[in-house]
């Protein structure tokens, strides 16, 4: 059973960025799930399906499933919630380890036949459904914080190209203390945060780092290179493993 461990819930208030993943207790394909307590220190990407035996889905799923080592490498875990029972699930999951480029799925499927946690987590979009989960993904740091939200209709599959790249650049943008251009990709060049205050302008103003192209005093680019910073998130990745 589904249970909201909040006292209470503001309704039709669905999470924000920067809020925290709001509490829940959950029956998933991998058991019993306390979310998001049970990844503290990991990051996570929580996303929805309108239904089970979908093809959209079923494309999806699959897609998941071959990117999950490499999002593993980036200390990050999948988390899947369909509005239906366990039963339902795990047939589906078992029909796309049978057929002709499936897959074994690995990760948990939450069970939410009431669309409580959907509701709450502003999956249901009524204009659409009042009863299927619009294509949703909640990408939540290792402190419980939504760091990213996306949102997708049921006939339009998603980009994993770009769910990958958030990642990696939100990543990126706190180990390095950097902000992320339009269109980058790991490799490219870096934002230099851009002064805060008249003390932060002046410095700017009397001393220029060594590799900044300054377009203007709020716009400075650096270089950063990809190796450097898979070097610094796996080692992240790899620490938590062992601390885990």
């Amino acid at each position: 059973m589904f249970n909201i461990c909040d006292d209470e819930i503001v309704a039709n208030k669905m999470p924000l960025i920067g809020d925290t993943a709001p509490e829940f207790h959950a029956q998933t394909t991998n058991g019993p799930l306390h979310f998001p307590h049970d990844y503290a220190g990991k990051w996570v990407i929580f996303f929805s399906h309108p239904s089970d035996f979908t093809p959209v889905c079923t494309t999806e799923f699959i897609r998941f499933q071959e990117l999950l080592s490499q999002f593993d490498e980036l200390n990050t875990d999948l988390v899947a919630l369909s509005v239906g029972a366990i039963p339902s699930h795990l047939a589906w999951i078992h029909a796309i380890s049978e057929m002709d480029g499936g897959a074994k799925i690995t990760f948990p499927v939450i069970a939410d036949m009431d669309t409580d946690i959907a509701r709450t987590y502003g999956m249901i979009h009524d204009s659409s459904s009042d009863t299927h989960a619009v294509r949703a993904v909640f990408i939540i740091d290792p402190m419980g914080i939504i760091r990213a939200i996306l949102y997708y209709p049921a006939v339009l599959g998603r980009n994993f190209t770009e769910i990958m790249r958030i990642v990696v650049a939100l990543q990126t943008a706190d180990a390095f203390r950097v902000a992320i251009p339009a269109d980058w990709v790991p490799g490219e060049h870096v934002l230099v945060p851009a002064p805060q205050n008249t003390n932060e302008l002046n410095k700017f103003a009397k001393k220029r780092e060594k590799n900044i192209d300054s377009r203007a005093w709020f716009l400075s680019y650096k270089p950063l290179a990809s190796d450097t910073i898979y070097e610094r998130l796996t080692q992240k990745s790899s620490g938590a493993k062992k601390n885990k």
